[in-house]
């Protein structure tokens, strides 16, 4: 018997509570399957296809419902509440999928959807992580660069950048580069391919193409400037860290916004620092 998979087993006593199931003739191994989901007209020796999970008193368990993933699966589920000790998911089972803290790659919150891996626990129980989805998901998308795309974000990797299955089951990334810090877990955004990688995972952005880009980009640098009273402490040549810290742009994105601004004699350029005109 296998818990967290759907299999096939063997009727081999009927009571009043239900039925008893064994997946081998004369087997010591038997589990309940609850009166309220057994079929009409079971009978022993019956097969009956059912999924297999532990009741809140630890105890195995089968049900004939069918539930919305499996173990070491990945499925979208909605959150029901957030706990001292973790989150509750619906699974479209009775008993709500258990979701520990150390298994969250961000802040959840109730009624949020969220890609999620079912394992086994220390304790043999059944439990969901928001960890390893990335090798669950395919890598033969259908779409190409500048293909436009919705996909959900689930996991921040910030050496490498922020981590989305388009449609909810191909491989996406968004380059570090990129300001995501609006984003959290969950969140499905609009973003246009600009790369296919040799083994088909999709390199994303959620940046502008082009001209509306950099004017976004130059208007934002020019809210900063004046929030640092007219004189921005730094120019394009600071390091990329700081730029990024600072603006939520790359260096070369940061470069091209500057360029627009002074070109169009907004700012002035002078001593190490930028300055309004």
């Amino acid at each position: 018997m296998k818990l967290g998979e759907i299999q096939k087993l063997k009727v081999c006593k009927t009571v009043d509570f239900g039925v008893y199931l064994t997946d081998e003739e004369g087997g010591d191994q038997r589990v309940l399957l609850p009166k309220k989901v057994v079929p009409e007209g079971t009978k022993i020796g019956d097969e009956v296809e059912v999924f297999l999970y532990k009741d809140s008193d630890d105890r195995l368990i089968a049900t004939t419902a069918k539930p919305k993933v499996t173990l070491d699966q990945y499925a979208l589920l909605s959150v029901k509440e957030v706990t001292k000790i973790g989150a509750f998911l619906d699974n479209g089972l009775e008993k709500d999928l258990f979701l520990p803290y150390k298994e969250m790659t961000g802040r959840v919150e109730a009624g949020d959807e969220i890609l999620v891996r079912l394992y086994i626990d220390k304790s043999d129980r059944l439990a969901a992580s928001m960890k390893k989805i990335y090798p669950l998901l395919k890598k033969n998308s259908p779409y190409r660069a500048d293909d436009e795309v919705n996909g959900r974000v689930y996991e921040f990797g910030h050496d490498f950048g922020t981590f989305v299955a388009v449609d909810d089951q191909y491989s996406a990334m968004i380059p570090k580069h990129e300001d995501t810090s609006h984003l959290r877990v969950g969140d499905v955004i609009t973003a246009r391919v600009i790369g296919v990688k040799e083994d088909g995972k999709l390199d994303i952005s959620i940046r502008e193409k082009g001209v509306a880009q950099m004017d976004a980009d130059a208007e934002k640098v020019l809210g900063i400037i004046k929030s640092y009273a007219g004189v921005l402490p730094f120019t394009e040549k600071a390091s990329p860290e700081i730029i990024k810290r600072e603006t939520g742009l790359s260096k070369n994105a940061f470069k091209r916004a500057v360029g627009r601004l002074y070109k169009e004699r907004v700012i002035d350029i002078s001593d190490g620092k930028i300055r309004l005109v």
